[in-house]
This record gives structure tokens, sequence and C-alpha cells, in this order.
């Protein structure tokens, strides 16, 4: 609403419209009420006039006076010349619309301290508003240049003031806020690829580390070091292994039984492997013998370095276990747990009582208990049976035995007994130690080393013992070397028997001892099993003094080529 307010509102005067502001606001000022403009004059001209312009001139150069705009508020209807060409001299400039004072002095009654006041304006929101000083005095008549032209406004003049404006601020925390928000979603984004990335580097390294090491210790399918097909793996003699051979001596019933502990540290395995006493061996004469001829002949450094040919592996040392020295072992470790496949009878009880050892799951066995299911052999079986069963007391030792090795150590030297060089008690309670550990843990197992009936290494001997568990390359002794003659003293006479073993000696025959019979036979007997082995037995024979009707074909237990039976016409001195 931009008309004039009436009179009574403020201050009691009526307003007039003065002009416009920079901002194209109406100006209004209080007039004294003896004056009544009826033409828009932005700069309120006085003298009492109405003024009817219908058209601009500025250069007021027609022929009859034109009364127009005039925006400078020049009074007494004439129009504005900037060059004062026209014929009526101009009034000079009045910017404050002061006219002719009825007085003649030329100067408009002041309105004292009065301010122009603009009303509020509705729909615009300017920034600033502009307030007019207030209504002429002497200050303001100073500042006109007297010249007609328009006065030079300074900034102090005018007050300017800052209005908030709420609505930018507004707008700013949106952006702020919409932006933060897309910053974390980003953000977010980042910390989950990121995430993503490293949990699959590490299930990466996991899976390779897990396949490594199945692959280093030769348990991944199809990679093992029995597979024969592929070299992807550690080959089976590269692998690092510490062997040792334990004999144990029947102090009671007499023989031995023989077996290779093995610890290899590639594979993290352990192994106990059974060696029959049929085993073929060369001897240090260089004639072939058995492991347990071996053990009794030639001792416990003749039979290790005999064992290294034949096996083509490095044994460390020699355990010598008499069964005392097992007794003791057992009751030191507290017993151990065996699942027996006999009955086993105690040889100082009267007949009829129970057994000493009871077959079953799960037998707890003590020191003696133990020695007397190691050393059992029934009725009919052959020997391989009983090395079985030496070979689980011994698993079951090292199940019991202390996995720490100065402990093992102590255990050792606790038994007494004298260890044979290069072997000493603290290597053998170290390498005890760490096949207990793997027995504790499931990677110990027993196997038996096949061979044939003239104690020569098989194919499967060769592939899956030999090879895979000790390392080596089986090595028999040489068929063709010497002839492996048996001799089983049937003469009566014990002397016999070991002058039977010189002449065959002598002759280049490897001497087999096939024991004493019960009773005396008449007649000598020379066997063989093969056909090409008739020519060997007739030599056999021969060099006994035997005639040539003693040579017949029949079959020969052991590992003998050629089985020799002396009756009494066995004549030593022939």
């Amino acid at each position: 609403m931009n008309d004039g307010y009436d009179a009574g509102y403020g201050d009691g005067g009526p307003y007039e419209l003065v002009g416009y502001d920079e901002y194209g606001r109406p100006v209004y000022r209080q007039t004294d009420g003896r004056q009544t403009q009826q033409q828009y004059d932005p700069y309120g001209q006085q003298g009492g006039q109405t003024q009817q312009g219908y058209g601009y001139d500025p250069y007021a150069t027609g022929g009859h006076q034109q009364s127009a705009y005039d925006p400078y508020g020049n009074g007494g209807g004439y129009g504005y010349d900037p060059y004062a060409t026209g014929g009526h001299q101009q009034p000079a400039h009045d910017p404050y619309g002061q006219g002719a004072h009825p007085d003649g002095t030329g100067q408009q009654p002041r309105v004292t301290e009065q301010t122009a006041y603009i009303p509020e304006q509705h729909g615009h929101a300017p920034e600033r508003t502009a307030h007019i000083p207030r209504q002429a005095g002497p200050a303001d008549d100073a500042r006109d240049d007297g010249d007609g032209s328009a006065p030079e406004y300074r900034t102090e003049q005018f007050a300017f003031v800052e209005e908030r404006d709420d609505g930018s601020e507004d707008v700013i925390d949106w952006l702020k806020f919409t932006e933060n928000r897309t910053e974390r979603r980003e953000e977010a984004r980042r910390r989950a690829r990121s995430r993503i990335i490293a949990l699959t580097v590490v299930f990466a390294l996991v899976v390779a580390g897990g396949v490594g090491y199945l692959w280093y210790a030769g348990k991944l399918p199809g990679l093992s070091a029995s597979d024969a097909d592929t070299g992807t793996t550690t080959a089976a003699g590269a692998q690092k292994r510490d062997v040792l051979v334990v004999h144990l001596h029947d102090t009671e019933n007499g023989g031995t039984s023989t077996a290779l502990l093995v610890d290899n540290a590639t594979t993290e395995q352990g192994t106990t492997v059974l060696l029959p006493n049929s085993l073929a061996l060369t001897a240090e004469d260089g004639t072939t013998t058995t492991l347990a001829k071996s053990v009794e002949d030639d001792g416990s450094e003749g039979t290790r370095t005999a064992l290294d040919t034949v096996l083509g592996t490095d044994i460390e040392g020699t355990w010598r276990l008499d069964t005392p020295f097992l007794l003791t072992l057992v009751d030191l470790v507290g017993n151990i747990e065996v699942d027996t496949d006999a009955d086993v009878p105690d040889p100082n009880a009267k007949k009829g009582e129970a057994p000493l050892v009871r077959k079953g799951k799960g037998q707890t066995l003590s020191g003696k208990m133990a020695v007397a299911y190691a050393t059992h052999r029934g009725p009919g079986e052959a020997q391989d049976a009983q090395l079985e069963r030496f070979g689980q007391v011994l698993h079951g030792v090292l199940r019991k035995m202390t996995s720490d090795p100065d402990a093992a150590t102590v255990t050792v030297q606790t038994l007494g007994q004298i260890i044979e060089p290069p072997l000493t008690d603290a290597d053998l309670g170290a390498f005890l130690a760490r096949l207990s550990d793997l027995a504790k843990g499931g990677d110990h197992r027993t196997r038996l080393l096949p061979v044939e009936e003239d104690g020569t290494l098989t194919a499967e001997a060769s592939d899956s013992v030999v090879k895979d568990i000790l390392g080596g390359t089986a090595k028999s002794p040489d068929r063709d070397a010497a002839v492996t003659v048996s001799v089983r003293n049937a003469t009566g006479d014990k002397d016999d028997t070991e002058k039977a073993r010189v002449v065959l000696l002598n002759g280049g025959f490897t001497f087999l001892e096939g024991g004493t019979a019960g009773s005396a036979e008449a007649t000598s007997e020379v066997v063989y099993a093969d056909p090409a082995e008739k020519e060997n037995a007739a030599e056999v024979a021969k060099t006994l003094g035997l005639s040539a009707d003693a040579v017949t074909k029949g079959e020969i237990s052991g590992n003998a080529r050629v089985a020799v039976v002396l009756g009494q016409d066995y004549d030593p001195g022939s």
C-alpha cells in the first residue's frame, strides 16, 4: 500500500511521496499541511503550483512553456534545461524541495528534527534500508554548492543496517549436512572395501599357508613323498631323518628281536620298522648271513654296518635293550596300555593258573607282563608274530614316555644300562622324547619289513618301507656271490656243527646254523628246493664228505639255498 498516509498518523502530519531509494522503495516525508501535491513529484517541488506535464523535454527548446518531469524538483513550472538555453532563467536546484518563502528569504520553513519514515513493504525483503537524514538545517544548507547543481552526498550521511539472512544460513547448513552425509557414505564404502580386501588377503594367506604346510609335510593328496609319478614334493631321500636300531635280547629264553626307530623331522612322522631275523645281510668277511646270526656273531657295530648296506640308510647308533631293562623301563613310565592279541601264560605259574597277560583291548601291562608279551611266540607261530608284539610294547612305552628331553634323559640314566658309543644317554633321551611327542599326537606308526623266504627284500619292501620311510635303496646280498647252507646237527655230537662250519666256509659257502635235532639220525641229507640249486647241493655234499646219494629235492625253510642234516654217517675227518 504505497499511497500517502492521512493526517493524524504517527506524529500527526500527512505524508507525501518524495521519491524512491536505490532499491525502488518509495520514500515519504511529513508535510505541514499547507501544500497539496497532486502530481507525482519525486523530489517534492514547492510553490503551491499544480504541475501537469505530459512530456519530457530535457533541453526545453520549445516555443512554448512545457511542463515536464523534473527529477531535481525545479519549481516555477519550468522544464529542466541542463544547458540553460531557454528564454527564462532557470531556478536553482533545490534538492529538499525548498521554495520561495513568504518573507522573501527564499527559505522554506524548517520542520524541526523530522525524519522520513518508510513504511513496511510487503513481499520484498531487502538486505539494507536507507535512512534519510533529518530535514534541512544549517549544516545541510552548507552542502549546496550554490550553482544550482545537485548536492554531493557522502557515505557517512547514510547508515546501513545489516539484516541477518537466516534463510541463507539454513541453505548453507543444509548443504553442509548433505555434503557431510555424502562424505560419510563414501568413507563407509571405502572402509568396507578395505575390510573386504584385507579379509581376502588374509584368507588367501591362510589357504596358501595350509597348502604349503601339507606340501611340506607330504600330506597333500597326490603330492606325497610316496607318489612316484610326481616330483613336486621333497624327495624321500632328501628328507631329514634320525634312525636308531634297538636289539631286544631275551636273557632268559635266548634269541633277539630287532627294530629301527625312525624320526622324520621333515614330515614330522615317527615310525618303528620291525626287522625279521631272517633278513639276509652281508657279514664282515663278505659272506651272506642273517640278522639274527649277525647280532650274535658280529655284535652291534657289525650288524649296524650290515643293515646300512642292505637298506641304504644311515643308522646313527645302537640301543641294546635286554629284557630286564625293558621291565624296569615300563615300570618307570607307569605301566603301558596295549591291545593284546593272545593270552600269555606266566612262565613261573603252575599249570591251570590264569595267564599272566590276557587277550583284549586296552590291557594294562606292568614291566613283567610287557616283557612276557613282547617275547611270546606261540606254538607254530612265525617269528613275525612275536616281532609285532615287540613293536606294540615299544609303541606303548613311547606313548607313556615324557616329552621333555631332560626328563627323558634322567629316565634313561635310571635304567643303569651301559649305552654303546657313539650313542650317549643325552642323545637317547632326547631321541625318545621326540618320538614320544609324535606318538602322543598320533603321528607314530609301526611297520613290518617284508622279506622273501631266502631273506632278500621284496619290491613291496623297497617301495613302501625302504624308500619312503628309511629314504634308502634296498640292496640285498648277491645270490650268486655265495651259496647259503643251513646245517642242522643230528649226529648226537655238538662239536660236529662247528667242524662242518669250518669246512663249508673254507669251501666258499655261507654257513647258517640250523640248530640241533632232538634225536640222532642215521644218515645225512643234502636238500635243495630250486632245481637250479642241484649242482650247488652236490658240491656241498662233496665238500662235507657225503655221498652223492645224500642229495635230494625237497622243501627248505628260512633263507638258505641248500639245507644239510648231519647224520651219524658224517665223518668230520673225511
